[in-house]
């Protein structure tokens, strides 16, 4: 048991938190108003080598193992949350399409996605069933060379500033639920495509919304995997992308402990500082030992997965803990700095918003219970 980082893992965390400190940060607020991730802070990060490092060289990759994945987003995402969503988003979607789009097709749109370039997104939820993700209804219907789709996605992150889309599709009747449905390569420019844009509480920067497609040909050759597979795809792909998620959430909980525990030396209260009470410590010292388990437990997983081993309940076991915990670290950490924590002034209020929304999106608690559940009974 090594619960150590390497050398190299140990260069690349430094080196990205620099730059998370000194570009990501003090822009956290600035995205957030104005909704969107400024296109050069994701070339830089593709020039950096941060996304899709765990992807094939011949993908734009560098062979990087999934734990140094996670060690990447951790750092981004204490400087800024919503940015850590670019290297999730390629690494979940890089993986599907390196895995089961023809090479030729894999090597055009991933060494742009790589070098921060293009932006990737996933299409899978529609309006009529969010946690019950196999009763897809948007239709792919082959006419010779070209499948024809025709309906809704909704609530997909970075819907209207992707310039790719991984899309499942019913290929299949409705009846076939997972058996009928197929996963695709959508350039969002494509005649047909259009996007709305929701207002939500958080995760502004990134942005939720509905992605139409009326009558758009995709081309047989965009179609990724067999057709009748792509469920299978997605659900593979998750067990990796909840890890991370883990992580993005934990960073925020992470940086809003460290930030509190210097907030309780430096603070005055009757004539001592306020690390003095009890009160406050002994809260945020429970929430420092729940934060560094739930971080570990991450690891683990993407661990299991660098060894090619089970890791579908450690997965899920990352995805409903991390999002809960860190909004309730948060939350505890605003409560310590008093009225100023209640401002807008410091960040606490915006993390608290944007980490909420990853209790719903990606897989609800009650999803990932059922998953541990399942998967501790078949033992």
């Amino acid at each position: 048991m090594n619960f150590g980082f390497n050398e190299q893992q140990n260069a690349i965390r430094e080196s990205v938190a620099r730059f998370s400190i000194d570009v990501l940060a003090p822009g956290y607020r600035k995205r957030d108003r104005e909704g969107n991730i400024e296109r050069a802070v994701i070339r830089q990060m593709g020039e950096m080598g941060l996304l899709g490092g765990e992807l094939p060289e011949a993908y734009g990759g560098s062979g990087l193992d999934c734990i140094t994945a996670g060690i990447i987003i951790e750092e981004i995402s204490r400087g800024d949350f919503n940015v850590g969503y670019i290297p999730l988003l390629t690494s979940l979607n890089g993986q599907i399409i390196a895995q089961h789009a023809a090479p030729e097709l894999a090597r055009e749109w991933l060494n742009e996605i790589t070098a921060g370039r293009k932006i990737v997104c996933i299409a899978l939820t529609e309006p009529s069933g969010g946690s019950d993700a196999a009763s897809l209804r948007l239709k792919a219907e082959r006419k010779g060379d070209v499948y024809v789709l025709n309906g809704e996605k909704t609530s997909i992150s970075m819907a209207d500033q992707a310039d790719v889309a991984v899309v499942f599709a019913r290929t299949g009747t409705q009846e076939s639920r997972a058996n009928g449905i197929s996963a695709f390569l959508v350039p969002m420019n494509t005649k047909g495509v259009s996007t709305t844009r929701f207002e939500d509480a958080g995760q502004r920067a990134i942005g939720r919304g509905s992605i139409f497609f009326d009558n758009v040909e995709v081309p047989v050759s965009h179609r990724l995997g067999d057709e009748g597979k792509g469920f299978k795809q997605v659900m593979q792909g998750f067990d990796y992308s909840r890890a991370l998620i883990g992580l993005q959430c934990l960073a925020l909980a992470q940086q809003s402990l460290d930030e509190t525990w210097r907030w309780l030396t430096e603070r005055q209260a009757f004539g001592q500082p306020l690390s003095a009470f009890q009160g406050l410590t002994h809260p945020l010292a429970e929430y420092q030992t729940y934060v560094q388990a739930a971080r570990l437990q991450c690891y683990y997983a993407l661990w299991l997965k660098d060894n090619g081993l089970p890791h579908n309940p450690e997965a899920a076991m990352n995805k409903w803990w991390g999002p809960k915990l860190a909004y309730d670290t948060i939350n505890q950490c605003l409560l310590a700095h008093g009225h100023t924590g209640y401002g807008e002034d410091l960040p606490f209020a915006q993390r608290l918003r944007d980490v909420l929304g990853l209790q719903i999106g990606d897989g609800t608690a009650q999803i990932m219970k059922n998953i541990i559940a399942r998967e501790s009974v078949a033992k």
